[in-house]
């Protein structure tokens, strides 16, 4: 998967689960890496 903001690989575990987040944004499920989601946070809550 890749991650839709910056669009880097986003890695698996060996169950398949995805190492970052989701985030639903205007009805669409999105897959976001923990990094850009971290960045989101951020400005979010300054």
């Amino acid at each position: 998967m890749k991650c839709s903001v910056c669009g880097k690989d986003i890695e698996e575990t060996f169950l398949g689960k995805i190492r970052g987040n989701y985030r639903r944004e205007k009805g669409v499920l999105e897959v976001v890496c923990s990094s850009c989601s971290r960045q989101m946070t951020e400005t979010t809550h300054h």
